[in-house]
């Protein structure tokens, strides 16, 4: 027979044990469509299936898109009212949209400067039409240190200009030359000084760089982050990244959105790829609420 206090306390500890079950994690997990891109080109995984693939492949229920994988002209509005279709019918929120192949942001001439800007309206109005945050660009330049960072810094201040009025933010990942350089892309995101330009931290394309001290850099003007993996080890960690040391640095800056899962590796097909990367995503995950817990 249970005393009263022992009533009591077994019944206060109900909602503190649920509490705990429902706690929100400490991040959720997106996919980056170039994980898939082997399964698009060869017809298995058509590009408007992506986001009920996702879901229905690997439970995850964020995505992010790349623009190499829409229709370009007069396909374009039709493909995106389609998609945002199926990712309501589906319950898959779209990110972002990873944009490329639309000329130099830090183009050194001007008029081809102002129209790489022009040329990322279309992915502006798609990114709006899906409903993300985001689209990702490019911050190629050419010329001495200081110029490519004024030269990037002007393109983006006029492309994130445009972005305002549709709620959408220009995320600049480190994506080759210069750009690879934390410090260099922290000063330029500065210079630009726009609330809605940020940075796309990806794992694997710092080069010889620190990519420990360059996220670390980068995560306060972080809008995603893209967790790029390559090869596993047999313990299932990344061969290149030290993720247990990577994720812990994300957190701390007290960064609150998804990590996207950017599989690019050969060895593995790409759902265990995908897989691969999910699982060792969820580990540190777990790590992370132990030590807080």
């Amino acid at each position: 027979m249970k005393t009263i206090g022992q009533v009591v306390a077994i019944t206060a500890a109900g909602p503190i044990l649920q509490a705990a079950r429902h706690k929100s994690p400490a991040f959720r997990i997106s996919l980056a469509q170039w994980s898939v891109r082997q399964l698009h080109r060869d017809g298995s995984v058509p590009a408007i299936e992506f986001p009920a693939y996702t879901r229905k492949t690997f439970g995850i229920e964020a995505v992010e898109y790349v623009n190499q994988f829409f229709p370009r002209g007069d396909g374009l509005l039709a493909f995106v009212n389609e998609l945002r279709q199926r990712c309501d019918d589906q319950g898959v929120k779209s990110l972002l949209i990873m944009c490329d192949g639309e000329g130099h942001l830090g183009d050194p001439d001007k008029n081809a400067r102002l129209q790489a800007v022009k040329n990322h309206r279309k992915w502006l109005k798609a990114a709006a039409a899906l409903d993300c945050h985001s689209i990702r660009v490019n911050a190629h330049s050419e010329g001495t240190y200081n110029e490519q960072l004024n030269l990037a810094a002007d393109g983006l201040e006029r492309l994130s200009s445009l972005a305002e009025p549709f709620g959408l933010n220009v995320i600049v990942e480190n994506h080759g030359g210069l750009s690879s350089n934390g410090e260099w892309l922290e000063a330029v995101i500065k210079k630009v000084g726009l609330p809605n330009c940020g940075a796309l931290p990806d794992f694997g394309n710092f080069g010889d760089n620190d990519r420990y001290g360059a996220t670390e850099r980068l995560m306060p003007y972080a809008k995603g982050v893209s967790a790029k993996s390559h090869d596993f080890d047999a313990e299932g960690n990344e061969t290149g990244t030290d993720y247990f040391r990577m994720i812990p640095i994300v957190l701390r800056s007290g960064y609150k959105g998804h990590i996207g899962i950017e599989y690019e590796g050969n060895d593995l097909p790409p759902e265990e790829g995908i897989r691969a990367t999910q699982r060792l995503l969820e580990r540190c995950r777990d790590a992370w609420d132990e030590k807080k817990h």
